[in-house]
C-alpha cells in the first residue's frame, strides 16, 4: 500500500494531522471486499484499516477512518444509504462493526459484540436489519436493528459437529430470512422479532459434503447458489431447503469458486481461485463466456443490472468488464506484497518508483496510475535508485545481482552478477552517474564503476558484520554513509575508498540521512531513537524518541533541511522540525508497518509505503 500525503504548510507547535491526499492500493484478500455502490458512480473497498470510496469516472477518493485494525468485510445496503464494515482484532478482544452514513461520509454507530474477527456482513432488503457473522474464535451470528443501532438477537452460527460458517447473505425480498454457509454447514434462518429469536433450518445436501467459499441469492429468492472449494456450484431452494442441482459434472473450477454473482437476466458470473471469470447457467454450469484474469478472483460486483461489472483479484487488480463483449479493462493495480523501497527521480515529483517482491513499478504522482511494471519472477527486490540523469533504474535483488533497467521501457540494460554473496540489500548512485554503491546481506559495501559497456568493481569495503540497510551519498560524491543492522553506521571516503568514521549504537540501524549542509547525519532504527551525529568525529549531538511503539524504518529530509519525516512500526507518518526536534505534523492511515518514506522534490508530497498483510 502507498499513501501520498501533503507536506506541512506551516510550523505548528502542536502536532497537526496531515491531510491524506491519495492512496494507491487495494487489498484483494478480503472476500467480496470490492463493492459497487447502488448510485453506480462509486466503488467502495477496504484497504488496511481504512474504507475507500472512489469515484469510477473521476478517480476522486474519500476515506472513512474509524477502525483500529485491518478491515475484514464490507457491506452496502440496497438503498445505498448505509455502509457497514467489520475488522479483525487481537484474540479475546471485541472486534468492532462500524455503521457509516454514505452521504455524509461519517460514522453513525459502532457495534461491538463479536470477538476476534468479523467474518461477513449483510443488510436486509429494506434496510431494517444488519446480520453479522463472527470469526472462528467467536462462531456466532447476530442480527442488529439499524434504527435502534443495537443487537436484537444472536445464536451460534453452526452446529457442534460441523465447521465454521464463513459467508452470509440476506433474502432479496424479505427482511426476516437470511442464509449462512461455511465448512459443512448451510443454514436458512428465520427472524422471529416478537420473541427476539432466530431459528435455523439445516439444508439437506445428502451425501455431499462441501466447504462453501461464496454465496449469491437470486433476485426473486427462488434459489441461492453456493461456490465451493472443490470447484463446483450448489443450487439450493430456500423454501424446501433442498438441493436443486449441482455442477459442473466435469472440468470443475480450479482452486475453488471464490466469487459468485446472480444476474437479473438469468445466469451466473463465477470467479475461480486461479483467476478464471466465467458466465454460465444452471444446470450444466458450462462456460458460455470466459476470460482469464491475473490473480485469484475474490470479488464480483455488479454495476446496475449487470451490463457492466467489476472484479477484484488477490494480486490487487480491479478490472472493469462489459457484459456484452466480455472484455476486461484494468482500472486499478498496485503491489500485493510488502513494498520495500520508494524513490523519486532527481528534480521531479511527477513520477516515483517502488519495489516489492518480484516487481518494480513506476507511478504517475498526480493520477496515481501505474506507468511501468518490471517483473523478475521468483526474486525479491530490496532497494532501488534512479541514476541522476534519469536514464536507468538501479535495483538490488536477493539473488546477489544488481540489475539496471530503462525507466521508459523497462528494458534490462545490464546485470552485475555475484555483486554480493547473501543478496543485495541496499543500493545508491552518485550524481556523476559513474558509480553505484551497493550493500549486501553479509555486510560488505562495494563500489562499482559504471562505464558504457562494462561495470567493474572498484573496491569491496569489509567493515560491517551484518546486512546493510541504507546507503546515502554526499552531494560531492566524495563520501557516503552506510547504516547496518550490526549497530554501526560507517562514513566512507569514496576517493581513498577507506573508512572515515564509525558510529556505534545499541540498535539495528534501519535508515540514515545527511543534513543538506552535510556536517550532520541523522539515524534511526529498532531502538526507536532518532539520533543526530557529527560527521567529523562521529559524536552524538542529540537523541529524540522517534516512536512510542515499534522501530523507525524510514526517514527523509527536505532539501532545505528545515523538516524531516519518519515512519515505522507505529503506522504513523511524522513530520519533525529539525532544529527544535519536535513533531509538527502526524499522518494517520496505514495499518501495516511503514517500510520506507520519501519527500518529493519541491516538498509538495510525502509518499510512504507499507507492508499490508492479508486478513
Amino acid at each position: 500500500m502507498m499513501e501520498t500525503q501533503t507536506s506541512p504548510k506551516d510550523e505548528v507547535a502542536e502536532a497537526v494531522e496531515l491531510e491524506l491526499e491519495a492512496v494507491i492500493g487495494f487489498n484483494g484478500h478480503v472476500p467480496t471486499g470490492l463493492k459497487c455502490h447502488p448510485d453506480q458512480e462509486h466503488l467502495v473497498y477496504p484497504l488496511g484499516c481504512t474504507i475507500l470510496i472512489q469515484a469510477i469516472n473521476t478517480q476522486e477518493q474519500n476515506f472513512l477512518h474509524g477502525h483500529g485494525n485491518n478491515v475484514s468485510c464490507v457491506a452496502i445496503s440496497k438503498s445505498g444509504l448505509y455502509i457497514a464494515s467489520g475488522q479483525v482484532t487481537f484474540m479475546g478482544f471485541k472486534a468492532d462493526i462500524i455503521l457509516w452514513d454514505y452521504k455524509k461520509r461519517e460514522l453513525m454507530a459502532r457495534l461491538s459484540l463479536h470477538k476476534g474477527k468479523i467474518e461477513a456482513l449483510a443488510f436486509s432488503p429494506n434496510d431494517m436489519y444488519l446480520v453479522s457473522l463472527g470469526g472462528p474464535d467467536d462462531g456466532s451470528v447476530v442480527v442488529w436493528s439499524i434504527a435502534q443501532r443495537e443487537a436484537i438477537c444472536g445464536s451460534p452460527a453452526a452446529g457442534l459437529n460441523v465447521g465454521n460458517a464463513t459467508t452470509v447473505i440476506f433474502s432479496r425480498c424479505r427482511d426476516e430470512m437470511f442464509v449462512t454457509a461455511g465448512n459443512g454447514t448451510i443454514r436458512v434462518w428465520e427472524l422471529d422479532l416478537p420473541n427476539r429469536k432466530i431459528w435455523p433450518t439445516e439444508c439437506q445436501t445428502g451425501q455431499m459434503k462441501r466447504i462453501v467459499m461464496s454465496i449469491s441469492m437470486a433476485d426473486d429468492d427462488s434459489f441461492f447458489y453456493l461456490g465451493t472449494t472443490t470447484g463446483d456450484i450448489l443450487k439450493m431452494n430456500p423454501r424446501t431447503k433442498l438441493l436443486a442441482d449441482t455442477g459442473p459434472a466435469k472440468d470443475k473450477f480450479s482452486l475453488g469458486v471464490s466469487a459468485i454473482s446472480c444476474l437479473k437476466m438469468g445466469g451466473l458470473l463465477v470467479g475461480s481461485g486461479d483467476g478464471l471469470l466465467v458466465f454460465c447457467k444452471s444446470p450444466s454450469y458450462k462456460p458460455i463466456k470466459k476470460i482469464q484474469l491475473q490473480g485469484g478472483i475474490t470479488s464480483i460486483t455488479l454495476r446496475g443490472e449487470g451490463h457492466q461489472f467489476f472484479v477484484g483479484t488477490e494480486e490487487s487488480h480491479i478490472y472493469r468488464v462489459n457484459f456484452t463483449n466480455f472484455k476486461e479493462t484494468l482500472i486499478t493495480s498496485c503491489h500485493f506484497e510488502s513494498v520495500e523501497d520508494i524513490v523519486f527521480p532527481f528534480g521531479t515529483a511527477e513520477l516515483f518508483a517502488t519495489c516489492a517482491k518480484k516487481d518494480i513499478r513506476v507511478w504517475h504522482t498526480l493520477t496515481n496510475r501505474e506507468l511501468l511494471r518490471i517483473t523478475v519472477p521468483n526474486m525479491t527486490c530490496h532497494g532501488i535508485d534512479f541514476m541522476r540523469d534519469g536514464k536507468s533504474i538501479i535495483s538490488a535483488w536477493d539473488d546477489g545481482r544488481i540489475r539496471a533497467f530503462a525507466p521508459e521501457t523497462g528494458r534490462l540494460m545490464y546485470v552485475i552478477n555475484n555483486a554480493h554473496r547473501i543478496g543485495v540489500t541496499a543500493v545508491a548512485t552518485t550524481s556523476d552517474c559513474k558509480r553505484v554503491i551497493s550493500g549486501g546481506g553479509e555486510g560488505e559495501v562495494r563500489v562499482w564503476h559504471i562505464g558504457h559497456q562494462i561495470q567493474k568493481l572498484e573496491e569491496a569495503l569489509k567493515e560491517h558484520k551484518s546486512s546493510v540497510s541504507c546507503i546515502r551519498v554526499k552531494k560531492s560524491n566524495e563520501e557516503c554513509v552506510t547504516a547496518s543492522t550490526d549497530g554501526t553506521c560507517i562514513i566512507w571516503d569514496l576517493v581513498r575508498l577507506r573508512r572515515n568514521q564509525m558510529i556505534l549504537a545499541n540498535t539495528l540501524f534501519q535508515c540514515v540521512c545527511y543534513h543538506p549542509e552535510e556536517f550532520q547525519i541523522i539515524t534511526s532504527g529498532t531502538d526507536r531513537k532518532i539520533a543526530y551525529w557529527e560527521v567529523f568525529d562521529g559524536s552524538v549531538i542529540r537523541e529524540l524518541d522517534g516512536s512510542l511503539s515499534g522501530a523507525v524504518n524510514g526517514m527523509d529530509i527536505t532539501v532545505e533541511g528545515v523538516h524531516f519525516v519518519t515512519g515505522g512500526n507505529d503506522h504513523l507518518v511524522k513530520v519533525w522540525d529539525y532544529n527544535e526536534g519536535e513533531v509538527t505534523h502526524v499522518g494517520v492511515g496505514h495499518s501495516g508497518n511503514i517500510t520506507r518514506i520519501r519527500i518529493s522534490p519541491g516538498n509538495q508530497y510525502i509518499v510512504s509505503v507499507t507492508c499490508c498483510y492479508p486478513i
